[in-house]
């Protein structure tokens, strides 16, 4: 790209994610900058950090509309004001409509390798279920949960004596590195679809990040 690609970036909680992409973006030779944060309730450790980092906010509360649907139409205006070439989302804990997914090109992230361990429980779920291997996926999102094609994975060995909580700090270590590799990458690169197969740049095929 000529210029750095514009990036809005949905939170819902404290914003690590959003906070790497903040430091990544500082770097001109990043190639891609956040124009605009949002969010979908108000007092969030995210929307501080955009405010110190001078980023726009919006907030659009799923509670303030009567139909879902009409959420759907009301965050896809608000994110296609800042004309993003590509959205992220960053612990953003709703599901987008078509609204939004047939407008813009959706990046999202899971602490699981997927398909196993989808929703809101993959650490949880791939602890209970014993694996000694689980990892983060980033992955272009679709109306399913955790079912759009994937970007990029990469493993993190279960250690004994993992909880949930300690296993899912070091995957978000891997993610957050994970996610402003494969943003940069996307931004300056370009990427395809093709089925269920994502290509970046000149990817060889079988690469995953």
């Amino acid at each position: 790209m000529s210029k750095a690609g514009r990036l809005v970036v949905l939170v819902s909680g404290s914003g690590t994610n959003l906070q790497a992409l903040l430091d990544a973006s500082a770097d001109p030779a990043y190639g891609a900058r956040v124009v605009a944060v949002g969010a979908d309730r108000d007092g969030i450790e995210g929307l501080a950090r955009a405010s110190r980092a001078d980023v726009p906010t919006f907030v659009e509360k799923l509670g303030d509309y009567e139909q879902r649907t009409e959420w759907d139409v009301a965050i896809a205006d608000r994110i296609a004001s800042y004309e993003p070439d590509l959205v992220v989302s960053a612990g953003f804990m709703k599901i987008l409509g078509a609204p939004t997914l047939d407008a813009f090109p959706l990046l999202n992230t899971h602490p699981a390798l997927l398909p196993a361990f989808p929703g809101a429980h993959g650490v949880r779920d791939a602890l209970a279920y014993g694996v000694k291997v689980t990892g983060c996926t980033v992955m272009l999102a679709d109306s399913g949960v955790d079912s759009g094609p994937i970007v990029a994975q990469e493993a993190v060995a279960v250690l004994p004596g993992d909880d949930e909580a300690v296993l899912h700090e070091r995957i978000k270590t891997v993610e957050r590195r994970l996610l402003v590799e494969i943003v940069g990458r996307m931004v300056r690169e370009g990427w395809t679809v093709s089925g269920r197969t994502v290509r970046i740049g000149n990817q060889p095929e079988g690469e995953t990040k």
